[in-house]
């Protein structure tokens, strides 16, 4: 079978938690390595550079499109996001399953570039809690935070084409959903073609 971990795409309104549910999967699973993403956005309270987010320039940003350093790239309300490639492809072959907390725009990407790769979004409880959660944070004004629901309604749009959606009304529960998930997706054909395969080629040489 194949060893080698699952890209797993966790996307979700912003709101929804998801940032806390990708930490929590990593501090409690010893198999997963958490990729790091480069935006031009402004560092929140409290981030650090390198931890939460590559925090750079547009000018710089571009450059790494260009040169494909980045497995994928979004624009979101302004700001780019993008995944850097060495750190995916380094963790991928060490059995690690990488987590990208990414938006559906670039989870699309991932998917066609990477038909194995595993998607997941996360939902809340309902639309009168995002709405909650997203004042309650404290870090945007009303006007943004009627633009991320503005948004949030485009991007509901594409979640079916999401292998997996997971409601996030408790941490635990839904961080144990999404392991569960993650541990079955390698038992897809898809992730063990060469395993098949060499089985097949196999039998028919008997």
């Amino acid at each position: 079978m194949n060893e080698n971990g699952v890209i797993t795409v966790v996307s979700g309104f912003a709101g929804t938690g998801k940032g806390t549910v990708m930490k929590k999967l990593v501090r409690e699973y010893d198999h997963y390595a958490l990729s790091v993403s480069m935006t031009t956005r402004d560092p929140r309270p409290g981030e650090v550079d390198g931890r939460e987010y590559f925090f750079t320039d547009e000018p710089s940003f571009l450059k790494a499109v260009e040169e494909d350093r980045l497995i994928e790239h979004a624009c979101y309300c302004g700001k780019y996001y993008g995944t850097p490639r060495d750190y995916v492809d380094r963790k991928l072959s060490e059995g690690k399953d990488v987590l990208l907390e990414i938006e559906i725009q670039g989870a699309l990407q991932i998917k066609e570039k990477f038909p194995d790769a595993f998607l997941i979004f996360i939902l809340p409880p309902s639309s009168d809690e995002l709405v909650k959660r997203l004042r309650g944070r404290g870090t945007e004004t009303e006007e943004q935070v009627k633009n991320r629901l503005k948004r949030a309604g485009h991007e509901s749009e594409g979640i079916e084409k999401y292998d997996a959606v997971v409601v996030n009304d408790d941490v635990s529960a839904c961080a144990d959903a999404i392991d569960l998930l993650v541990r079955a997706a390698k038992f897809r054909p898809s992730h063990n073609e060469d395993f098949i395969g060499s089985v097949r080629n196999g039998i028919l040489s008997l």
